[in-house]
């Protein structure tokens, strides 16, 4: 008789990247503050009480907003965005109309995409093994190529804690293989619930069905279609792989230079992760082709457009993939001003949330509860992006990580201060996290995000209160206010978009 696994906790996985030097404090913040507080002590010094008191009141405020923190940024951060967002507002720069609706289409290959997802183009790459043309996400602003496939897993769920365990451990194999390749450093999943319309159903039981059935058999079947159908979902999972240009520049030109041999050096990447997804328990992966992808960011906007998509594919398939949605059909056909704490889109609305790790740790399926929908006809998503540094900035970042934690015990010891329990939990794991590297594994970034989405008529509030409630007690959730638009790409899209460049000590 086998012994029992213990499920593994993954704990002191939310260490900020730039964390303070000084009392939490990054460098720029603490020479604000010697700044604005040297004024006051100067002049309390020399005994001007009045101007002392009146350079502590404003001052004072400067201060506050240079240093208290408000949902994860300082005030000053806050009320600048406040007032850039407002200022979008006014001068109607951030309402949104496609050019099909507008009454003037453009090019079938040109996308036609409101905010963040203007950066992006979208080339063919040659064929990659008889899945048709790829298509490739080349985001402009970051310099990144990449490209997205829609996989086909069965779950987690129902699965044992030796098995949990062993997709970890698998998992974390497939980073540290994507760490050691020189061409892709990101990889994001996304999976998304869809209200299950029934469409495939009606059309294989318009083939099926017998002609000479009984009529209660038939009215039988109808209404346990009807009770059984209104509550099913369905889920969509992606993944998206992508690399910098630098990265992909050498092996591009050794492969014929241009598209295509951006696409050649992504490709060869692609066949190993194949066989690593498929270790996961994915049975199938489908890498996608330009209509595929303009169906999969068009039903993000819209869910109840794949009713429509499925019927299609069903009645007319196409194996290849090369018909379709064409590109500038992908997006939205109206967005108005997003408000502050919600984002609003083709006769939907939605909340999205950067998902982030208890202080206790976490295990392995924890985010399963997130994509439990609770009402017919909302629709949940949650995505992961990581991104492996290299072997050279990961020790970097951990060394820096280990000086600054020293240094702040040192200090607190000479001072005659107590060092925390948080102290002693940072320092151990800034140790532990440098021997891993030490010993050849990957050092990872990551960020989690979660969305719900209802159609604009519902009460938001409601669902996203839903939406909170299963995540308390395992993950705390911050709303991404006033960049609600943005958050909703990162959590909704299979893009590859969702985790910022961090410039400094991991470059």
């Amino acid at each position: 008789m086998s012994a029992p696994v213990e499920q593994r906790v993954y704990r002191g996985l939310n260490v900020r990247e730039r964390p303070g030097w000084v009392m939490g404090m990054t460098p720029i913040q603490a020479a604000a503050v010697l700044l604005l507080g040297a004024p006051v002590l100067l002049a309390m010094s020399a005994g001007r009480w009045a101007q002392a008191l009146v350079l502590l009141g404003t001052n004072g405020v400067a201060i506050t907003l240079v240093v208290v923190p408000v949902r994860g940024r300082p005030a000053l951060v806050w009320l600048a965005d406040l007032m850039m967002f407002q200022l979008g507002v006014l001068m109607r720069w951030s309402v949104w109309q496609s050019r099909a609706a507008a009454g003037v289409p453009g090019p079938a290959h040109e996308p036609d995409l409101p905010g963040v997802l203007a950066r992006l183009t979208f080339p063919d790459g040659p064929p990659l093994r008889g899945q048709g043309r790829v298509c490739l996400i080349h985001d402009t602003a970051e310099g990144r190529w990449g490209a997205t496939a829609r996989l086909t897993h069965s779950g987690v769920g129902m699965l044992s804690e030796a098995e949990c365990e062993r997709l970890a451990a698998r998992l974390g194999n497939l980073l540290i293989a994507i760490g050691h390749r020189e061409v892709v450093d990101r990889m994001s999943l996304l999976v998304r619930t869809v209200p299950d319309d029934g469409a495939e159903y009606d059309v294989w039981r318009a083939e099926h069905e017998d002609p000479r059935a009984p009529r209660l058999a038939r009215r039988a079947t109808d209404e346990l279609d009807h009770t059984i159908g209104s509550v099913s979902v369905r889920t969509e999972l992606f993944v998206t792989l992508s690399g910098t240009e630098s990265a992909l520049r050498r092996p591009a030109q050794a492969a014929g230079g241009g598209i295509p041999g951006r696409a050649y050096a992504l490709y060869r990447v692609l066949d190993g992760v194949d066989d690593q997804l498929r270790s996961l328990g994915v049975r199938t992966v489908t890498w996608l082709t330009s209509p595929a992808l303009a169906e999969a960011i068009r039903t993000g906007f819209n869910p109840a457009a794949a009713a429509g998509f499925t019927s299609h594919h069903l009645i007319h398939p196409d194996p290849a993939g090369e018909t379709g949605l064409p590109m500038s059909d992908a997006g939205p056909t109206l967005v108005p001003s997003p408000a502050p704490r919600s984002y609003n889109h083709d006769g939907f609305s939605s909340v999205s949330y950067a998902v982030l790790p208890p202080e206790a740790g976490t295990v392995f399926g924890s985010l399963g509860p997130l994509l439990g929908v609770r009402t017919a006809g909302e629709r949940r998503t949650v995505a992961i992006h990581y991104e492996v540094l290299s072997q050279r900035a990961g020790a970097r970042a951990v060394q820096h990580n280990r000086f600054r934690n020293n240094v702040l015990v040192d200090y607190k010891a000479e001072k005659g201060f107590t060092t925390t329990a948080t102290d002693s939990r940072r320092a151990s794991g800034a140790r532990a996290q440098e021997s891993a590297v030490a010993a050849g594994h990957s050092m990872v970034r990551y960020t989690m995000a979660a969305s719900i989405t209802v159609p604009a008529e519902w009460n938001l509030e409601d669902h996203a209160a839903k939406l909170e409630n299963d995540a308390s007690g395992r993950f705390r959730l911050l709303r991404l206010e006033l960049a609600q638009d943005a958050a909703f790409v990162s959590a909704a899209l299979p893009v590859g978009i969702g985790l910022p460049r961090v410039r400094g000590a991991l470059d």
